[in-house]
């Protein structure tokens, strides 16, 4: 079967923002103009098709991404069929709990529109959606939101946009009319204003600027033709000889050229709940937003280590990478793949490359939210899913057996709340185990380990909702009943100073010996840099063989701290002396010998507890924000700063997490229910001299002597 939909025609994006921006409102009206639904589901009615689990309906937000594919044809070309694109949307979730879902989408997403709430506009989350984006090069545009809301303002949102986030934003449609009477945009490509009519905004009218708009829109007009001459050079020559008459098709152009190369991020307006807005956005994501023939070809390794390229292009070998499995109650496991090369028909077996184990692809399912569809084959640049792989978990690369490829891991960060789990029932025992594998195969920032000593299980995850709803998950899909503890921080531990010791293990029984003998130096890295091994072993001191094997001893020693048994990280290990043996040496002798080395190096190099801080945003009235102030104080709070929006006062600030537990109640309690806030991890920091002490204490009857 050919390519239905030619690459140039194939958008994969996703729709990320702080929570509560109208992502999922967005997502919905995306659908709705798309022919894909043919009712509009709300959030707020429990009723979003992209919100398809029952937690997500009952809270009114999203908790786990949602592929669907859908078709667009851009609402300036009259319904041409020769302009008709595939889709592929994934919307994500906007709370800090569930970012590994945002993480994960963007590592195999071309283009992003970032969703912002007109009138809180650049929030925390907002800030941190972001900065994932860049660190996977995403283009994008952005979706500013709510114009309808009382408080929203337009310019505010921009602005706060070029400050914080990119100065390369610039504005391609604004509103017409504020709040209430928000009734349209003008478009500032075609400067005309649009009118979005018909009982749900589906009858797009074009019409002449008002009069008391002309100014600001020639304004706007003026400040988006600049950025977009700047950047292009055969463009820059005719502007700057006073000619600024350029084509829709000219500016379309460049501009789509600027905004894949991250040189500008155009900015949209309207309402989602309002249905104004979104079809020239969509207009924008086929228009500026990368197909798969526009971004760089995808690199791997080969199976010896060599850096391979391949193309988005059917002929090359099949290669495709696994972003997210789920567990669909009708059909079982599903596996999420992004293709990036070749093609892939139904039937076919494929080489997991991280596993170097073999697949059969039974079924390929083309998603709809919720529902799917199966199809035969499935090329490159296009995302679908399939049913029944037995070793394939999320970040793993499927590719041709004949040719195999690597693909670069996505990587998650580490829980930062811990909690005991303990099953109500012996039938809830037996059933459990299943059930917490299944969740922690789907999400990768959900970890699960047994305490030694006890043999308690313990669950780890990114925050108290991220717990709440995986145990709510666990007794609704599995009809697992489970007792959970108190939530426990994730502490770490690191060292402050520089340190050296020997580690010997020498053993004699009889036969063959062991013989391992290091000299290792430790010393602190800067906060968040985790461990680092280095190896200054010259002249074949100790053979290369073994030095791997020293490494792996290393790491494993900082599974359990010094002073109370917590991971340390944050330092580095230098391998600089020792020696061998000719017969008995081997990898378990230099593994304990490197063991033995470090734990001294590191009880004599100054140890120390780090604890999370939590970046938190409180929104509250000016009444009650001297409460505020010293709630955060007694909790060891640092005020960063403090902004006013709309009446209200916004304080940033950093807080131990420890300190957090329960501070939802607190809040309403003494802002009579009207504060608001937010909160995400920010750093590891030292824990104070005596709150150190007491955490030892506590755990004195587990740590080691």
């Amino acid at each position: 079967m050919s390519q239905e939909y030619p690459l140039e025609k194939i958008r994969n994006i996703g729709i990320i923002a702080h929570i509560d921006a109208g992502k999922t409102t967005t997502s919905e009206r995306i659908l709705f103009y798309t022919g894909l639904s043919h009712k509009i589901g709300e959030v707020h009615e429990g009723a979003a098709v992209m919100d398809w689990m029952e937690q997500e309906r009952e809270r009114g937000i999203t908790i786990t991404s949602a592929a669907t594919t859908c078709f667009w044809t851009t609402s300036y070309r009259n319904n041409d069929e020769n302009y008709k694109y595939k889709i592929n949307v994934i919307d994500t979730p906007g709370h800090i709990d569930f970012t590994a879902e945002v993480q994960r989408s963007l590592r195999v997403l071309d283009g992003a529109v970032v969703v912002f709430d007109g009138v809180a506009g650049v929030e925390p989350q907002s800030e941190t959606v972001w900065r994932q984006a860049d660190k996977y090069l995403v283009p994008r545009l952005c979706f500013v939101n709510k114009l309808d809301r009382m408080g929203a303002d337009f310019d505010n949102d921009l602005n706060m946009i070029k400050e914080r986030l990119t100065p390369n934003a610039v504005a391609l449609t604004i509103p017409v009319g504020k709040e209430a009477n928000f009734e349209g945009v003008i478009d500032l490509i075609r400067m005309k204003k649009v009118n979005f009519e018909g009982q749900l905004g589906e009858k797009l009218v074009l019409s002449d600027i008002p009069e008391d708009m002309k100014e600001i829109s020639q304004k706007r007009r003026d400040e988006l033709i600049e950025k977009i001459a700047t950047e292009d050079d055969s463009l820059m020559e005719r502007y700057l000889n006073g000619d600024t008459n350029f084509t829709e098709e000219e500016l379309r152009a460049s501009l789509r050229k600027s905004v894949i190369d991250y040189k500008i991020v155009p900015v949209l307006c309207g309402s989602a709940f309002k249905n104004k807005g979104v079809q020239l956005m969509l207009d924008a994501v086929v228009d500026f937003l990368p197909s798969p023939l526009d971004v760089k070809p995808v690199e791997g390794d080969n199976l010896k280590g060599e850096t391979i390229v391949r193309k988005a292009d059917e002929k090359e070998p099949f290669s495709a990478l696994v972003f997210k499995i789920a567990t669909d109650p009708y059909v079982g496991t599903l596996s999420f793949f992004r293709v990036y090369s070749g093609r892939l028909t139904k039937g076919s077996y494929l080489l997991n490359s991280n596993k170097n184990s073999q697949e059969r692809i039974g079924r390929i399912l083309r998603m709809f939210s919720s529902k799917r569809e199966d199809i035969d084959d499935i090329e490159a640049g296009d995302i679908a899913a399939t049913v029944g792989l037995k070793n394939t978990k999320t970040g793993d690369t499927l590719c041709d057996p004949d040719h195999p490829i690597v693909l670069e891991n996505i990587s998650f960060p580490d829980p930062v709340i811990w909690l005991k789990v303990e099953p109500k029932t012996k039938s809830d025992q037996d059933k459990m185990g299943e059930a917490l594998k299944k969740l922690s195969d789907e999400d990768p920032t959900f970890q699960i380990k047994t305490d030694e000593e006890t043999n308690d299980t313990i669950i780890g995850g990114m925050g108290e909702l991220h717990l709440d709803i995986l145990i709510d998950r666990m007794k609704r899909e599995f009809n697992v009943e489970l007792n959970s503890g108190k939530p426990q921080v994730a502490y770490r531990e690191t060292i402050n100073g520089t340190a050296e010791a020997e580690g010997k293990y020498i053993r004699q029984s009889g036969g063959k010996g062991q013989y391992g003998h290091v000299w290792l130096r430790v010393e602190p890295l800067e906060r968040g840099k985790g461990f680092e091994f280095v190896s200054q072993i010259k002249g074949g001191v100790i053979p290369q063989e073994f030095i791997s094997s020293v490494e792996k001893g290393s790491k494993e020693a900082t599974d359990k701290g010094i002073l109370a048994n917590y991971p340390m990280s944050d330092l580095r290990v230098t391998l600089y002396d020792g020696s061998f043996h000719d017969v008995d040496s081997s990898d378990f002798a230099f593994k304990i010998a490197a063991s033995m080395a470090f734990q001294d190096a590191a009880k004599k190099a100054q140890p120390a507890i780090l604890e999370p801080i939590m970046k938190l945003e409180v929104t509250t009235p000016e009444n009650f924000l001297g409460d505020v102030i010293g709630d955060i104080n007694s909790k060891r709070g640092r005020i960063e700063k403090m902004d006013e929006r709309m009446g209200l006062r916004i304080v940033d600030s950093l807080v131990p997490l420890s300190e957090m537990f329960g501070y939802a109640t607190n809040l309403r309690s003494f802002t009579e229910g009207r504060g608001t806030f937010s909160m995400e991890f920010h750093s590891y920091q030292e824990v104070p001299k005596n709150i150190a002490e007491d955490i030892i204490s506590k755990r004195k009857p587990t740590a080691k002597e």
